[in-house]
């Protein structure tokens, strides 16, 4: 999650640089065949180790469940993991990466709230109220939002927030004053896509879609699931902030790990199943 104090770094702190691995550490080399029940439960093994620290999902094409561990995770972490796996430790595809996997709190404009700075997301309406998305773990921290630091222009309340578990949030405008412009349709992300990302800190950034539906376990910050992961970088405070491939809305920033100077890898909740939890849509 990507979550900034206002004053300096929130419980996520900052991001420190990722990069990739060029070979995995175990896993690569056997594919033996694995159905879809088979990985599942390989898959649930890895949720049940407990790693802060990891991102995984299973690769179906490879008949791997890939695990993507940052600099924070160390041998007996590793060992834990591949244990996870029973009598097919083989199973599990182990990558590394620097920096640590840590929530970020921190279409991108700066909201407000308590000593936070996160982003906004995508603006919503339901039943005749206009809302706006953003993390759930921003929405977690603060119960009312403004537009700037001082707290002198309200925005309005967090109506309800998810996370861990899931990372989404609804915040209603009670300020009849704002104006809040929409043009976005909900679309669901593909391993590919070209995307960019806006956030309050950092401004718009651009990069692929690595992977989907995965889980990721932050330093002291919960387990998300179902995540969109991307090798786009962001920074404290862009949490909440729009993913998105023109007029396709994808996702919120949820955390990660990098920076915007050296890069970094980046998780997303998608938009569409916050859309149904709260039941809005994109306008």
């Amino acid at each position: 999650m990507r979550i900034k104090r206002t004053r300096l770094f929130a419980v996520a702190v900052g991001l420190v640089a990722v990069t990739l691995a060029g070979a995995p550490v175990a896993g690569a080399a056997d594919a033996p065949a694995r159905d879809a029940a088979r990985l599942a439960r390989v898959s649930d093994g890895v949720t049940q180790a407990a790693v802060d620290g990891t991102a995984w999902y299973v690769d179906q094409a490879s008949g791997h469940v890939v695990v993507t561990a940052d600099s924070t995770v160390g041998k007996a972490g590793i060992t834990r993991i591949e244990k996870a796996a029973g009598n097919d430790p083989g199973a599990v595809e182990i990558r590394r990466v620097g920096g640590v996997f840590r929530p970020l709190l921190g279409a991108g404009d700066a909201i407000y709230g308590g000593q936070y700075r996160c982003s906004l997301g995508f603006n919503v309406v339901g039943g005749g109220t206009y809302s706006f998305l953003t993390a759930g773990h921003c929405g977690k921290v603060a119960k009312t939002w403004y537009t700037d630091p001082s707290h002198s222009t309200l925005i309005g309340p967090t109506v309800a927030h998810d996370f861990p578990g899931n990372d989404y949030a609804l915040v209603r405008y009670d300020n009849t004053a704002l104006r809040h412009p929409g043009g976005y349709t909900a679309a669901d992300a593909y391993v590919g896509e070209n995307v960019k990302r806006t956030g309050s800190t950092s401004g718009t950034h651009g990069g692929t879609v690595t992977a989907l539906n995965v889980s990721v376990r932050y330093q002291s910050g919960g387990t998300v699931r179902g995540m969109i992961q991307t090798d786009v970088c962001a920074e404290p405070g862009d949490s909440g902030g729009p993913l998105y491939d023109g007029t396709k809305a994808l996702g919120l920033t949820s955390g990660g790990s990098g920076d915007c100077t050296t890069g970094g890898t980046t998780f997303y909740q998608p938009v569409s199943e916050a859309l149904s939890a709260y039941g809005v849509s994109l306008y």
